[in-house]
């Protein structure tokens, strides 16, 4: 059994991951760790029924006390970084979903995992569906000379743009690294209007409005055509698959690997 804590297990997203870990056969909740209703039980939160797993506030502590073989991190940019230090330091495998990463912050977890001789996986995306939609993208970005992504969210989500579009940039980027091309020159009349500017000069737009919660269009144009490729999530049930799916492959494969695209 895959001994597993789920950290920010009260937010939305950390309580789907403690149903899907509770009915996955080869895995075990030991644990789940929350900023807000601590000492309460997060099976009554979560699954509505007690499972006698008490929520802890401190990381590193619950960590060394359990003992897990990987921690799932559900929780806010602002403590995404400290949060996969810790795990990595207390030497526990992390899957993280929370988005808002810098390159740099990747770079210096795969460093540490490296020393430490310990898998982990970073998805700015855990749904299949929008990890195939970033390998479409990374496909017709060969064809194409002009590209540009909007990202729809909910106007409670932080970062901006989401952690999806930036490495959906990165893929694109890696093929055509201008997708720009023939633009005449610009002049924005109020700043951001053309969005922020990504890998391969790809013009990232987010929106942020109630009702959305996940969704993502790329846009290919050329003479006389458009390509859209587009992909919504409608209900958080969808990354679950994935979030197993690399719970599974950190206990099975020594490597940090940033995307879910890697595993596919």
């Amino acid at each position: 059994m895959i001994k597993v804590l789920v950290s920010g297990a009260c937010g939305k997203m950390g309580k789907e991951v403690i149903n899907a870990v509770t009915e996955a056969a080869d895995m075990e909740l030991v644990g789940a760790v929350d900023i807000v209703n601590v000492g309460e039980d997060i099976g009554k939160i979560a699954i509505g029924k007690e499972n006698g797993i008490k929520i802890s506030k401190d990381l590193t502590s619950t960590i060394k006390s359990l003992n897990p073989d990987v921690v799932v991190d559900f929780t806010q940019p602002s403590s995404a970084f400290t949060n996969a230090k810790s795990i990595l330091e207390a030497g526990t495998r992390p899957v993280i979903g929370t988005t808002g990463l810098k390159d740099d912050q990747i770079e210096e977890l795969k460093q540490i995992a490296q020393k430490s001789n310990l898998s982990g996986m970073i998805a700015p995306n855990f749904t299949t569906g929008a990890v195939l939609m970033m390998m479409f993208a990374q496909m017709a970005a060969k064809y194409f000379d002009n590209a540009e992504i909007i990202e729809y969210h909910h106007n409670q989500k932080k970062d901006a743009p989401s952690g999806t579009a930036v490495k959906t940039a990165q893929l694109m980027a890696k093929i055509n690294p201008d997708l720009m091309k023939g633009n005449c020159p610009e002049t924005e009349t109020i700043t951001g209007s053309r969005g922020g500017t990504a890998n391969g000069n790809i013009h990232i737009h987010s929106v942020r409005m109630p009702g959305y919660m996940a969704s993502q269009e790329v846009l290919f144009g050329s003479t006389g055509q458009i390509l859209s490729i587009r992909h919504d999530s409608v209900d958080r049930k969808c990354y679950m698959p994935g979030v197993l799916l690399a719970i599974r492959y950190v206990m099975d494969n020594n490597k940090f690997i940033y995307g879910l695209d890697n595993i596919l």
